[in-house]
């Protein structure tokens, strides 16, 4: 027989899911004292108590002694993480996440953040942002700072996808102010600063972007791990090119590019070209050989796993390259279907 509270939360659980409330469920044979008695983990049940029960609400005994299934939380966790490369688990760890009774709350956290991710490779950012919602309350809860700094920095994150950059501001200001006060490692401390240097280059504040970026380069840059710093770089890159300084602007973009090795971060490899190719292509006079040499890389590429989106962007690239040799469109390279309007 599960002992309390579990026996508890599995009665209530059959009882909410059947929409019967306590007065319904006890009947003649129980008051509604006693069965609220057993719900909270307050008292013991006896075989006779679980038999009526199981009677009242049309289970077998079993339901209401037996362990749950593989199918918790914790069960559909190991499932997800362990899942093989394509395998969509998402639907099974939601469900068991709506199901969960929160006793685990670090597993909670974990499950969300999962989800989280799942959610933001579709993109679906407002489900995403649901699901960091409460990451970010559960991070309270389990009081680890590294958990606030990630579950804030993937908020704003999140808010800025959904245009909401002047909302992703303070979510922002406290993943870095947790960071730092938590003296947490480079790795946290540079992805809240990091974040926290888009937001103001989006928000139009420059000056304090800049400084920021600076701060990074000086104290955290030297440190941190290649895919990151090149992320970071890349965030550099964009200040330097609204304030103007297309040169320096590259010169990050190009440091970036230099950090990542195939492999390391396909979906960055790709943003890091481009952005690399159009900051040649605004420069005065454009960097128009650099710039082809980056799209025909990036072409590589994009003709295996490009989306519609990215090719459409591809071809808007080749255009201005080709405008910028003085030759056509069709010489730079082979069109696609997705590059129609």
């Amino acid at each position: 027989m599960l002992e309390q509270p579990h026996f508890g939360r599995q009665l209530r659980k059959l009882r909410t899911e059947r929409g019967l409330s306590q007065v319904a469920v006890v009947g003649e044979g129980m008051s509604t004292g006693h069965l609220s008695r057993l719900e909270s983990g307050e008292r013991r049940p006896t075989a006779r108590v679980v038999g009526y029960l199981a009677r009242q609400l049309g289970v077998e005994e079993s339901a209401l002694t037996q362990p749950r299934s593989p199918d918790c939380l914790s069960g559909a966790l190991a499932v997800a993480a362990s899942a093989p490369a394509g395998t969509d688990s998402a639907e099974a760890l939601l469900r068991a996440v709506r199901d969960d009774e929160h006793e685990d709350p670090a597993g909670r956290w974990q499950a969300l953040w999962l989800l989280g991710r799942i959610s933001n490779s579709h993109g679906d950012y407002e489900q995403e942002r649901g699901h960091l919602l409460e990451l970010i309350e559960l991070s309270e809860v389990i009081a680890a700072p590294e958990l606030r700094v990630r579950s804030h920095v993937q908020y704003a994150r999140c808010l800025c996808a959904l245009g909401q950059t002047p909302a992703a501001e303070p979510v922002a200001v406290t993943a870095l102010t947790v960071a730092r006060g938590a003296r947490l490692p480079v790795a946290d401390t540079m992805a809240a600063l990091t974040v926290m240097i888009g937001v103001e280059a989006e928000l139009g504040r420059l000056d304090a972007a800049e400084q920021h970026v600076g701060e990074m380069e000086r104290d955290l840059l030297p440190d941190a791990a290649p895919p990151q710093a090149a992320e970071a770089l890349w965030t550099a890159a964009v200040v330097s090119d609204r304030r103007g300084d297309h040169a320096t602007a590259q010169s990050r973009l190009e440091a970036a590019l230099a950090l990542l090795r195939d492999g390391d971060d396909l979906t960055l490899w790709t943003r890091l070209r481009t952005a690399a190719a159009t900051a040649a292509l605004r420069m005065s006079p454009p960097r128009v050989e650099a710039a082809e040499r980056w799209l025909n890389e990036l072409a590589v590429v994009l003709e295996v796993i490009g989306t519609a989106p990215q090719l459409r962007e591809l071809t808007a690239l080749r255009a201005r390259l080709a405008f910028h040799q003085g030759g056509s469109h069709e010489a730079i390279g082979p069109r696609h279907d997705a590059d129609e309007p």
